[in-house]
């Protein structure tokens, strides 16, 4: 059996109140793991071309308030 279908197997056998914590800790991982990679790609520049281009765009009026 591989880890990820140990891990699969432990979530299922979870109770209902575990089960909704354990979703609440991934969500926060999950969102922890995006928040590093967005500050990792920003700092090394790749997300330079985008941010180049959404000013651009707003420049010339292609854009619209939220």
């Amino acid at each position: 059996m591989t880890k990820l279908e140990q891990i699969e197997k432990s979530v299922a056998a979870l109770s209902p109140e575990d089960l909704m914590a354990f979703a609440a800790w991934f969500e926060a991982l999950q969102a922890d793991m995006w928040d590093r990679q967005i500050e990792a790609d920003a700092k090394s520049g790749r997300l330079d071309k985008l941010a180049e281009q959404a000013l651009a765009d707003h420049r010339a009026g292609r854009t619209r308030p939220l």
